[in-house]
């Protein structure tokens, strides 16, 4: 069965060439609001979902902070006019898994869902455990949560990710080019900046004392590595 791509596009003349390039090698589903859309990935959700930022209604956004909360494991490629880093850097801080500039190409996009979808076989392959112990923390990566004593925390998509690939790969020293080549799956939109910052986020909900790490600890240079 062909992987099914959702596209949340309200520009009729974009959504057309999008479906038009990707019909051939995907399932591919098309609205042109987050509400519809949202009610859609309820009923089955997609495995990658191109989704607008300026969305009537609902805007794109808050399209992402739903998927993400409800359905983690979507891959979410946003489209976007805007240019400014510090959009580009909200949508995937929020959870997007890659963005595309406005105008893109069609080779373009089509290179980025393949990309995404290879991803999620290469962490797919990575030998996770669903539940881990170290310290005082539980981590049950399944439903993406961090039990640290009496405290709950909820892991994002990437955040999950990326424990789960460190906690594989403990006592070993990992990159960042290797965190992004095998949580993000393509680099081309991220930067070792992206990962330093999952990082910062990961020590505030698993380690007692963020600043002096004990787990996620820093290897000067490189990248990080995971000590129980």
């Amino acid at each position: 069965m062909a992987d099914r791509i959702m596209l949340i596009e309200d520009d009729e003349t974009i959504a057309l060439g999008v479906v038009t390039a990707l019909k051939h090698s995907y399932d591919v589903v098309h609205f042109d609001n987050g509400e519809a859309g949202l009610a859609a990935i309820e009923k089955e959700a997609p495995a990658v979902l191109l989704l607008d930022v300026m969305l009537p209604g609902m805007d794109g956004l808050e399209v992402l902070r739903r998927v993400k909360a409800e359905h983690p494991s979507v891959e979410v490629i946003m489209l976007t006019a805007r240019t400014e880093e510090l959009d580009r850097v909200l949508g995937l801080e929020m959870g997007a898994d890659d963005y595309v500039t406005k105008p893109f190409s069609l080779r373009e996009l089509s290179a980025r869902v393949k990309a995404r979808l290879r991803g999620r076989k290469k962490t797919d392959e990575v030998a996770v455990p669903d539940e881990f112990a170290f310290g005082v923390c539980h981590v049950d990566l399944r439903r993406r949560v961090v039990t640290r004593g009496a405290e709950e925390h909820r892991l994002t998509t990437h955040e999950a990710l990326v424990l789960g690939y460190l906690i594989a790969n403990r006592g070993r020293n990992v990159s960042r080019d290797e965190l992004l080549e095998k949580v993000w799956g393509y680099n081309a939109a991220t930067t070792t900046r992206t990962v330093d910052n999952q990082i910062l986020k990961l020590r505030k909900k698993v380690e007692p004392t963020p600043r002096d790490p004990r787990h996620i600890l820093t290897v000067h240079g490189t990248g990080y590595r995971f000590e129980e």
